[in-house]
Parts: structure tokens; sequence; C-alpha cells
């Protein structure tokens, strides 16, 4: 899913690492998104501090911890109906 080389830093680095040692070494580094771009210092920080036993736990916390402008639109799916009561429901028309 990382367009540039986040996901490499991620793989090479020793492991456990912790939250903070990541911000650190690789803090500065862009991720690109669908609408524009995120520092991964930004992205890290919204966790709590954590051990990160492997990479894939890493790559794991990452994704969760990006930001809405990852996804296309907020909320939406085209296999479910859209639940009552929901604030992305369409307006309700009358015939």
């Amino acid at each position: 899913m990382f367009r540039n080389r986040t996901g490499e830093f991620i793989d090479t680095h020793e492991y456990p690492a912790t939250t903070e040692e990541l911000i650190n070494a690789y803090g500065e580094e862009d991720l690109e998104l669908a609408n524009g771009s995120e520092r991964l210092a930004d992205v890290l920080s919204r966790l709590q501090n954590e051990t990160f036993e492997s990479p894939d736990d890493a790559r794991l916390a990452v994704y969760s911890a990006m930001s809405n402008e990852v996804v296309g639109r907020v909320g939406y799916s085209d296999r479910d109906p859209t639940p009552l009561g929901s604030r992305y429901a369409p307006e309700p028309m009358s015939f």
C-alpha cells in the first residue's frame, strides 16, 4: 500500500521496536495518500507508545492510524444498505 519506501523502512527495521523508535528513525517520511500525503510521525503519534514485535505489527498499526484521507468516501459501502439513522443516509423522499 505504501507508494514510497516506507514499507521498506518498516520491513528492515530491527524488532522489537517502539512507536517512539520508529518516529525517531522514519518520522519525516511522507505516506502518499489518495488525497495528498501525511508524515509517518503524524500517523504514529496517534497511537499510544506501543512495542511492535514484527514488521507486520508495525505495518498494521500504521494502517489503522491513518487519517480518513486514505479512504474515498467515509462511511460508503456499495454492499450493505445504509443503516437507519445514519448520517450518510440519503434524504428521504415522499411520492
